[in-house]
């Protein structure tokens, strides 16, 4: 994979205060390939280096925001869970219509990359909901123009949340025993550290690969 030439890369970030995200807006603050960062999150961020620009949003009008849309690439960690979001269809506008709608507004402010952060499993035709609203989510965020989409598929996520997952945190204790039950096409099922995903979107966002791409994470 070949490295863009070009200085100075914009990045916008949606779900910088998340797990996967956390650890994304740390990579790219500190890599020198980006000249400057911007964020949408839902509270208040804690630091603000130079070339950090923080917004503090609400996704249900995100339209409201497209201004603050200066990138080349956008990265996307939105995402939540049936327990926090309170009802299926709560889950859904987050995990998909939060997506979809910011997709839409990339490519209107002329940003040609996108990296999504998905789910090993995506399908929008699952009989299973969470497969099928973060499948539903993929296609509409492939089917914008961009020059590029990375979608990255990551199984169970490893990494210290800040807000308590049980069903996460069950299936991280038998993460090793899994592992070595999970061999060839199962791979892409064991779990993942949270950090080796953003580092993953950091070195993507860099890429010059045109084209709609799935990325799995096999060990």
């Amino acid at each position: 994979m070949e490295a863009l030439q070009q200085p100075g890369i914009r990045a916008l970030l949606v779900g910088a205060t998340g797990l996967v995200g956390g650890h994304c807006l740390g990579e790219l603050l500190y890599d020198k390939d980006f000249s400057a960062v911007t964020v949408f999150v839902r509270r208040p961020l804690e630091w603000a280096p130079p070339k950090l620009a923080a917004h503090v949003v609400d996704f249900d009008h995100l339209h409201n925001y497209a201004g603050a849309i200066h990138a080349d690439v956008a990265l996307c960690c939105l995402g939540t869970t049936h327990r926090a979001a309170g009802s299926p269809e709560a889950f859904a506008k987050v995990d998909h219509i939060y997506v979809a709608e910011l997709a839409r507004l990339a490519v209107a402010r002329g940003v040609s990359r996108f990296i999504l952060v998905s789910a090993v499993g995506a399908d929008p035709t699952s009989p299973v909901f969470y497969n099928r609203v973060k499948g539903r989510a993929e296609v509409a965020v492939s089917e914008m123009p961009f020059k590029a989409v990375h979608i990255l598929r990551p199984s169970l996520l490893l990494g210290q949340r800040w807000e308590p997952r049980p069903a996460e945190d069950w299936g991280k204790q038998f993460a090793p025993f899994w592992s070595w039950f999970l061999w060839g096409p199962f791979s892409r099922y064991r779990p993942v550290e949270a950090e080796i995903v953003a580092a993953r979107m950091v070195e993507l966002a860099k890429s010059d690969l045109e084209g709609v791409h799935i990325h799995y994470f096999n060990r």
